[in-house]
């Protein structure tokens, strides 16, 4: 019950739910960072925290000369050991055996691991806040009334409409930072997913990059000979050295074994984690590229309008993707997300009438003229999207 409470406390930190009302500001790929990512490495570190589903993360056991509190103690806040070239035959368990004069593998990195999910949890959600308040809550404004459940009635729905047209026809190419905000953060997306794969390798000693392919290859290997990889990086059973003076003064040397019972989660978490940053750094990889050909390519945003948004009239498409930049079109790719396709297909519609007739410079709508239907910023301050 207390894993489902804390399980929960996550949950509403990073609010997992369903946004039917709220803004929609970015892209599927781009949530599976924030909502996703995050919410499953700030679980991962609620769990390795959870001593009541393992018992005592370490337990070492000697030859009864040291209390047992302070072997444990030591062996914890140090480090332990393997010979991961010890010969199997004849010993108690793999990376076990006498270790003179025998290459050791240490075995430091335990007590970090909570640190580091949750620093890595922090990490993938720090791109949409730089978004978000990049954003300023410009499409939640501009779309209220007009999405999901809070759509309103037929009459005050067409005259939100056609103040939305006029709002995006008076603001064309004030929106050009609008577009690198976003290609920035996604770009920042890309680099800390593939960034974290890197820390993560030099976190576990350079093991983690193959981590994955070595336990799929251990499956389909020959069970006499092969070697588990995942006890390999988290070894259940390890090696610990204590040091301390005898009767006489002559400096003793107390060897332990100790089980880490907390490994037992470590290798199921980390072979998750790896396959799913791969999985994830692939989609974030696509979606960079589909962003920087809706950037650099105007045949992509002509394509979009017609099979993404249904949009086929030539003569709007032509209108809206020769006459608008990149950052208008982002901006109403994002509408068109928050809308109906007939709602939104009806203000493209009059808004390449407008482009496609209108021959004198737009200019920039009056407070007044807007301050019906678009509230001030103030007051969505507390309902912004995470």
């Amino acid at each position: 019950m207390a894993l489902i409470g804390m399980a929960s406390a996550v949950a509403g930190f990073v609010k997992v739910r369903y946004l039917i009302d709220k803004a929609v500001i970015d892209n599927m790929v781009f949530r599976m960072h924030y909502r996703i990512t995050s919410a499953i490495l700030f679980l991962c570190c609620l769990l390795v925290t959870a001593n009541n589903l393992i018992g005592d993360p370490i337990s070492c056991i000697n030859d009864g000369a040291i209390s047992a509190h302070i072997l444990n103690t030591y062996c914890w806040i140090t480090y332990t050991f393997t010979l991961p070239y010890a010969n199997n035959k004849g010993i108690a368990h793999p990376g076990l055996g006498n270790d003179y004069e025998e290459e050791r593998r240490i075995h430091a990195y335990y007590q970090w691991v909570p640190f580091m999910l949750f620093f890595q949890g922090l990490l993938f959600y720090i791109p949409h806040w730089i978004w978000k308040n990049w954003e300023e809550g410009k499409v939640r404004m501009i779309s209220e009334g007009m999405r999901g459940t809070s759509a309103c009635i037929a009459d005050d729905k067409s005259k939100r409409q056609i103040r939305l047209v006029q709002y995006l026809y008076d603001t064309l190419h004030m929106h050009n930072t609008y577009s690198f905000g976003y290609f920035f953060c996604e770009v920042l997306n890309f680099a800390n997913v593939v960034g974290n794969i890197f820390f993560l390798d030099t976190f576990l000693g350079g093991a983690f990059l193959t981590y994955g392919t070595d336990v799929v290859k251990f499956s389909n290997m020959n069970q006499e000979q092969r070697t588990d990889p995942m006890i390999e990086v988290f070894p259940r059973l390890t090696k610990c050295t204590f040091h301390k003076f005898g009767a006489s003064g002559t400096i003793q040397k107390h060897d332990a074994l100790c089980v880490l019972a907390l490994n037992i989660l470590n290798e199921k978490i980390f072979i998750f984690l790896w396959f799913w940053f791969i999985i994830l750094s692939v989609l974030s990889g696509l979606a960079l590229v589909y962003s920087a050909a809706v950037i650099l390519l105007p045949s992509t945003r002509e394509t979009i309008l017609k099979r993404r948004f249904r949009f086929g009239t030539p003569n709007g498409v032509e209108a809206l993707v020769r006459k608008t930049q990149v950052g208008d079109f982002l901006l109403l790719h994002l509408l068109g997300q928050n809308m109906s396709l007939r709602m939104f297909g009806e203000v493209l519609d009059e808004l390449s009438r407008r482009l496609h007739l209108g021959s004198n410079a737009p200019s920039a709508p009056s407070t007044l003229e807007m301050a019906p239907i678009y509230p001030t910023m103030e007051k969505f301050a507390k309902e912004t999207e995470t």
